[in-house]
């Protein structure tokens, strides 16, 4: 029992000495404007779609993307990605280039895939 509660104890010691460290906003569960374009911006630099030159400015909590990728997929995963740095909302004013646009076309026109199962 005692060990239980100084197993207890120091729980709560190092949740509180935790929550210290924590700003007000992530506390709240809002972040800045400046906080959301910092994480925005740091996730892309780590990102497959930082190489596609994306700009993202943060107002109000609402992430505005600009640029042009090839690849369709980095369009959506600006998105998720605006989304996970805790923007409320994302304009996501990215082009898709006609070439992605025709290669993502001719993907679908093809007859279906069928999944392979291997059977023992």
């Amino acid at each position: 029992m005692k060990r239980l509660f100084a197993l207890f104890s120091l729980l709560l010691w190092s949740l509180a000495a935790f929550s210290g460290t924590l700003t007000k906003s992530h506390s709240q569960g809002k972040f800045s404007d400046a906080e959301i374009e910092a994480t925005i911006k740091a996730k892309l630099t780590n990102s497959k779609i930082g190489k596609d030159g994306f700009q993202v400015h943060v107002k109000n909590q609402i992430a505005t993307w600009t640029g042009t990728t090839g690849v369709m997929q980095h369009k959506g995963a600006a998105t998720r990605m605006a989304k996970a740095a805790g923007a409320i909302q994302v304009v996501n004013n990215i082009k898709v280039s006609d070439q992605a646009k025709a290669k993502a076309a001719g993907n679908l026109s093809s007859t279906p895939r069928r999944a392979q199962v291997k059977t023992d």
